[in-house]
Parts: structure tokens; C-alpha cells; sequence
């Protein structure tokens, strides 16, 4: 009750957040995408990022992204489609990286969990996809799963000197943590910190620094406690931006706007894109 009264309070205290990845593009949201967009302005939301993770949906991450201010957009081929990559021509994903609404490149990395590509086709994929969008002066968007050794080995080796990034849907512990902060890339807490028994993740928020974390919600995926069961939307972000705050101690004013300002820094180059939800 009281997790639900504060979530209340927290849309008309003026505080603005981000939910720094969704998939707005994905059908889940094709009978109700501009409704639901709609009800993140009034939530207080100032950012969303949709990213694409197959070729298909580029241009509608586009067009969702030009319609409204507040979106943002990403482009890369997912791990589970590593065999899809070599097949897309570069010219074509070049054209799309040219908008001046897609901020990052991702969701790109290893999944080692469920292994739909092959691990070696997925070091391939992720390996040229990160040569590509340092390349193209890109943020990258890492997909990191029961792979953490080789995601960092294959940065070390790709990545070094790109424009940083972040670790999405953060799932390791905070050893691991330190290793990416090392390497400049932002730690992004999804829904699953709000779930019981999950005492490793809450660790890593009391250790990264909060102006190195961003929040996500993964929407349509991993709705957060007490929506769970339901198709998750952008605007449960404000759960985990509460659960980050219950963990550090702090107001959750001040977790917001500290984590607007990291996504402004790490996408936005530092916050001189002006469009927003509320600026539409």
C-alpha cells in the first residue's frame, strides 16, 4: 500500500524520468502505442528509449521516434539473431544511424542463457557490430547474459576509445559491476530489483554510484511488483526508481533527477536535445 501511494504522489510532485529502455516498436503496443505514450506524459516520464534488436523494426522506431518528442530510438541486431547480421547492408543500417532520434546502437552482445545463435556466431556479431558503431561515433547497448567474461574481453578488444554505453537489464553481481564501470559504461536496473529474493541485485544498486546508474522497465518484458502479471509499460519505471531510492536512503526526487541527467549525458550529449515529453 504504501509502494502504490507513493507511486501516486510521485506523479504530481513534478519529478521527470526516463525509462532508458522499451520496445514501443514491438506489436504488444500496436492497438494502443499512442495511448499508452500518451499516459507517460501525464506519469511525469521525460524520456523513452524504444529499441529495435531485429532489422524489421528500424524504420518503425523511426516513426514512433518522430511522432513524439519525448522518444528516442536504437537500432542493432540481438544476440538470439546474431545470423541475421551479416545479411543487413551497412549502407542501409548507416541511412537509419543518421536520424538525429536514434541515439545509441543496441541491443547488441551474448546471451549465454538460452544460446539461440551459437556462441561463436554471437562473439562474430557483436564483435563487428561494436567495430560499426564506434565507427559511426555511436553509444552502444549491451546485452550481457551468463556471459560476463567474454562481453568484457570482446570490449577490450572492440570497444576501446568508442563513446561508452550501458550494461541493459543488469544481472551480475557488483564485482562485475565495478568491471564495466571501469570501462565507463552505466549499470541499468530493470523491473526485476522491485521481486523478492533478489538480494544480488540490490547489492549492486547500494554499490554503483547513482550518477552511473539509468532505469529501464525492458517493456513489453519484466513487469515490476505490483504490476506483475500484466503487459509492462514505461511509465512502472517509477517502481524501480522508488526501489532504487528505498535502497540508497535518498529522496526519490533526487534519484530522478540525477538519472535524467545521466541518460542526457550518455544519449543526449549532455542534455542539448530539447524535445521531451512535456516539450512535444
Amino acid at each position: 500500500m504504501v509502494l502504490l501511494m507513493d507511486a501516486f504522489i510521485l506523479c504530481y510532485k513534478g519529478i521527470m524520468i526516463v525509462d532508458s529502455h522499451c520496445h514501443l516498436e514491438l506489436e504488444d503496443f500496436d492497438e494502443d502505442r499512442d495511448r499508452i505514450i500518451g499516459e507517460c506524459e501525464r506519469q511525469g516520464l521525460k524520456y523513452l528509449l524504444t529499441v529495435a534488436t531485429e532489422e524489421r523494426y528500424f524504420k518503425k522506431v523511426v516513426q514512433i521516434a518522430e511522432q513524439f518528442g519525448c522518444v528516442f530510438g536504437a537500432i542493432g541486431i540481438h544476440p538470439h539473431l546474431s545470423d541475421k547480421w551479416k545479411k543487413i547492408p551497412l549502407p542501409d543500417v548507416e541511412n537509419f544511424l543518421k536520424h538525429k532520434k536514434i541515439v545509441a546502437y543496441g541491443e547488441i552482445g551474448l546471451d549465454f542463457y538460452k544460446n539461440y545463435s551459437p556462441p561463436h556466431m554471437q562473439k562474430e556479431a557483436f564483435s563487428s557490430q561494436l567495430l560499426f558503431a564506434k565507427d559511426k561515433g555511436m553509444p552502444v547497448i549491451i546485452h550481457s547474459r551468463n556471459s560476463d567474461s567474454e562481453t568484457l574481453e570482446i570490449l577490450d578488444s572492440f570497444y576501446k576509445g568508442g563513446k561508452g554505453g550501458v550494461i541493459h537489464c543488469f544481472s551480475y553481481d557488483k564485482k562485475v559491476a565495478q568491471k564495466f564501470l571501469d570501462r565507463g559504461f552505466y549499470i541499468s536496473i530493470p523491473g526485476t530489483i522491485t521481486y523478492k529474493n533478489n538480494g544480488k541485485l540490490v547489492e549492486v544498486v547500494r554499490y554503483v554510484p547513482l550518477n552511473r546508474i539509468l532505469v529501464e522497465t525492458d517493456a513489453p518484458f519484466l513487469t515490476p511488483y505490483p504490476e506483475r502479471g500484466k503487459r509492462n509499460l514505461p511509465y512502472y519505471v517509477k517502481y524501480v526508481l522508488e526501489k532504487i531510492a528505498e535502497i540508497k536512503e535518498i529522496d526519490v526526487d533526487v534519484v530522478g533527477e540525477e538519472i535524467v541527467r545521466n541518460f542526457e549525458t550518455l544519449f543526449l550529449s549532455g542534455g542539448s536535445n530539447e524535445a521531451s515529453c512535456n516539450s512535444r
